[in-house]
């Protein structure tokens, strides 16, 4: 008989103990002072074709969170936002909805992320003596007439050439009707700047005036061992 007492009490006190012992709970990172937890974002990196082959998609996977949050919490807000990224761009799906979404770890990650060297270029070379224009070691197919309008602009460098020269100097033995007039000289000259292609600003239009070439650090010039004929 003296022992039952004994044994409800251990019982007892066991089930107490076991009542007041903590839940574990997870913890969120280190909050700063002043500010509180207020809902938190979750990155999921899938694409549609993922979805698909798993036999399903994006705005059902989107339901299905939203429904299990309501479930856990029936007062919580969800707000969904689908990351765009260019077609084909590389990298992890999930690194690239952070960058997308703006995500601040991840942009300062990609700010620190060596940017590739720029391209070194070769220039352009203005051979006076062959009649031909370099690009980048590559040479450019212009014609022998649009040579002769660089020609005759960087023989004279520095020098604003009006419209009504170039057509004289250059077209003075055409018959009038081959020979342009100053509102199509503007037409060769727009050829000749496409065919320079990134190197276009070689030779600079002065408005209301006509063209000049300035002498540039990515351009050399190789003049001929005799004077060029145009040069007076």
């Amino acid at each position: 008989m003296s022992l039952a007492p004994a044994n409800l009490t251990r019982s007892y006190s066991t089930q107490a103990v076991e009542a007041t012992e903590p839940v574990p709970q997870r913890h969120l990172r280190a909050v700063p002072a002043g500010t509180e937890p207020r809902g938190f974002v979750l990155y999921v990196g899938i694409d549609d074709a993922k979805a698909a082959a798993a036999g399903t998609d994006l705005g059902a996977i989107v339901e299905q969170l939203k429904k299990l949050t309501a479930q856990l919490v029936p007062t919580a807000e969800t707000y969904a936002a689908v990351a765009l990224a260019p077609a084909g761009a590389g990298g992890r799906d999930v690194d690239v909805v952070r960058l997308a979404l703006q995500d601040p770890s991840a942009l300062a990650k990609h700010r620190q992320a060596p940017e590739p060297e720029p391209e070194k270029r070769a220039g352009v070379v203005i051979d006076l003596s062959r009649k031909r224009l370099v690009l980048d070691e590559e040479t450019a197919g212009v014609t022998y007439k649009e040579f002769e309008l660089l020609q005759y602009l960087v023989l004279r460098e520095g020098r604003t050439i009006e419209r009504a020269e170039l057509i004289s100097a250059l077209w003075s033995d055409s018959d009038d009707e081959d020979a342009p007039n100053e509102r199509t000289i503007d037409v060769h000259v727009r050829r000749l700047r496409s065919k320079l292609g990134a190197y276009e600003d070689v030779v600079r239009t002065v408005r209301g005036v006509g063209y000049r070439f300035d002498r540039h650090a990515d351009v050399s010039v190789r003049y001929a061992s005799t004077p060029s004929p145009d040069f007076f």
